[in-house]
Formats: structure tokens, sequence, C-alpha cells
């Protein structure tokens, strides 16, 4: 008759127990570090501040009037403040003096972040040379016209212009924007998805005509 030999539960864990610590030795041996945790790939980038301390607002040329510009931060715009070399006009109905500030306030964007600002985590997508000017006759009133075709800029470099320009004295609210071309300004809005999301594209009403009492 044929024995058959069994094997009992005891001896089966023991097995098993002897092949882990086999394992776990050969594992020290090799230079691995054993662990009882998940690995973890290393921490999240840490969130910039996107804030400058005050003391450390400064100018790109000279120091004049406060200011306020859009620049890109933790894939979001913030605005920063700066001491900026304006004209202190009155009427800024006037299309040449919203011009000027315009451009004063482009100048600033184009301008390389301030080492405080660098810091804080503030980097800047719009690159020169890049100018503006007034509107033509038969363009709507408070038409800004940009050297370079506003939808042909990148997306955050758009976002940061439409931004500043729409919350400053450069325009009324509205940021209507033309090219040098002979294509119709469009109006574009800083809405708070732009700021969040300014690598996306700006939102815009579409092309506008003076209207016929303009």
């Amino acid at each position: 008759m044929t024995r058959v030999t069994r094997v009992s539960r005891t001896g089966r864990t023991g097995g098993v127990l002897a092949g882990v610590l086999a394992l776990a030795f050969c594992a020290t041996a090799c230079g691995i570090r054993t662990t009882s945790v998940p690995v973890d790939a290393g921490p999240a980038p840490s969130r910039m501040p996107c804030e400058v301390p005050r003391k450390d607002v400064v100018t790109q040329t000279t120091p004049g009037l406060s200011v306020r510009v859009y620049l890109e931060c933790s894939s979001e715009l913030a605005s920063v403040e700066r001491a900026a070399r304006i004209q202190d006009g009155k009427d800024n109905k006037n299309a040449d003096n919203r011009a000027r500030l315009a451009q004063v306030l482009l100048d600033e964007l184009q301008a390389r972040p301030s080492a405080a600002e660098r810091e804080a985590g503030f980097t800047t997508e719009v690159r020169g040379p890049l100018a503006v000017s007034p509107g033509r006759s038969a363009d709507p009133a408070g038409t800004l016209r940009l050297s370079r075709q506003p939808e042909d800029l990148p997306a955050a470099a758009l976002a940061q212009i439409v931004c500043t320009f729409a919350e400053s004295a450069a325009t009324d609210g509205k940021v209507v924007l033309g090219g040098p071309g002979d294509y119709p300004p469009r109006a574009y809005v800083c809405a708070e998805e732009t700021k969040n999301r300014p690598d996306s594209s700006v939102p815009t009403l579409g092309p506008v005509t003076a209207s016929p009492s303009s």
C-alpha cells in the first residue's frame, strides 16, 4: 500500500516564512532598502507665494506713479504693482493719452520681472518688441492697435495684456484690440477664467465696428 505523507499546516507556514526571510535577506544584501509603506515619488511642487512685499515694489525704468500689471505665477495670472513713469494726464478719454498709458503698461509687461518678483514666482509671456497706438478713424472709440495681430500672440501673453488694460485707465473696462493689418478690431474680456487659466483662449465678444454716431 502506498503511504501518503501529509504536510502539516505548521510545516507549510514555516516554509512560507522561511521564503520571506530569504527574500528579505537577499534584498538587504543587494543594497535594496525595504519599506513597509508605498514609496513616494517625491514631494509635490510647492506653490509660489505670488505676492511681492510692498517694500520690494520697483520700477523697470524710473520712479513714477503706481500701476498694476498682470504677470503669470503658478499657471495663473496675478497682479503686481509697479512704479512706472506716466504723465499724470486728466483727460483719460483722449485717445492719444490712453494709447500712451497703454504703451507704458505694455512696456512693463515686456520687461523682465524684478528679482523680488522672480523670487515670488512671477514670469511674463509678453515678448517684445511690441507697441501700441490709437485706433484708426474707422475703429470703434477706445480701440487700441498693437504692432502684432492680437490673435497671433500666445494665449497667456494676450491674457496678460487684456487683464492689465481692462483694469487701467487705458480703457473703459472693455478692451478693444486690433493689429497692424486690415482686420477689424475685436473686443476681449478679462474674466475669472482668463486669470485662472491664461493658457486657454481669451474670451472675446468678436469683431466690433464703429457705430454710425461715433
